[in-house]
């Protein structure tokens, strides 16, 4: 089984080792599944994630200037022989599009954590990246306490009674759950590895987005790419 793991943002763009955080993606994986980061291609409007990453203002701009690329890549991972198409950003970008666009699952990490969190607890505790976290990836027992802490203060105040964490950049890249949950006394998701494994499970059971929300017309890569 082949599972694309779709970067939001173009190679040159990338803040991270990807053959490192492949590896570390393989290791949730199943024998006899590959995860394979891809990119979507250069696309004009991409430096605007660089600009205003640089600031710490990830407002959202970024998410819409990439979505037709995102949809691009996904429709071309269904022509080159992946099963499965995962959105890496936990805030779900292109999810909706690529569903349009093709048969194989395509899968956002939010949803899918959201839809597991909402299976094993009542009341759900979502962390945010911290600010300016990016050029901080490397100071990891400060992203533990400061994370550990508000994690702490999320069951005290809301009685969260599991936590979503997002911000894949730090957790679980930098920051293992299983060392948050250790230090709260709460479950604390791995987004990454139930993205991975609920891939998995629809690829084994031939699952995918529904036909009637997402309904498809005919499309071939050129519809994507001719000007």
């Amino acid at each position: 089984m082949r599972i694309m793991f779709l970067n939001q943002a173009p190679r040159r763009s990338a803040a991270y080792e990807a053959a490192k955080i492949e590896a570390q993606l393989n290791t949730y994986a199943s024998p006899g599944t590959k995860v394979e980061i891809v990119f979507p291609d250069d696309y004009e409007g991409a430096q605007l994630y660089d600009t205003i990453g640089a600031q710490s203002v990830l407002n959202g701009l970024h998410h819409m200037m990439e979505t037709p690329a995102i949809v691009r890549k996904i429709f071309w991972a269904a022509q080159n022989g992946y099963d499965a198409v995962i959105s890496s950003n936990t805030f779900d970008p292109g999810v909706d599009g690529g569903r349009l666009a093709v048969e194989i699952p395509v899968i956002g990490l939010l949803r899918t954590s959201m839809h597991a969190a909402l299976t094993l607890a009542d009341r759900v505790g979502i962390t945010v990246p911290l600010v300016g976290h990016v050029p901080y990836t490397w100071r990891k027992q400060e992203i533990l306490d400061i994370t550990t802490k508000l994690i702490r203060s999320l069951i005290e105040e809301t009685r969260a009674e599991i936590i979503l964490p997002l911000g894949g950049a730090l957790i679980p890249y930098v920051v293992d759950p299983a060392d948050l949950a250790k230090a709260t006394g709460a479950q604390v998701l791995n987004t990454k590895a139930i993205g991975i494994r609920f891939a998995e499970m629809c690829v084994a059971f031939g699952m995918t987005q529904s036909a009637l929300t997402y309904p498809k017309a005919k499309l071939a890569y050129e519809d994507f790419v001719n000007k």
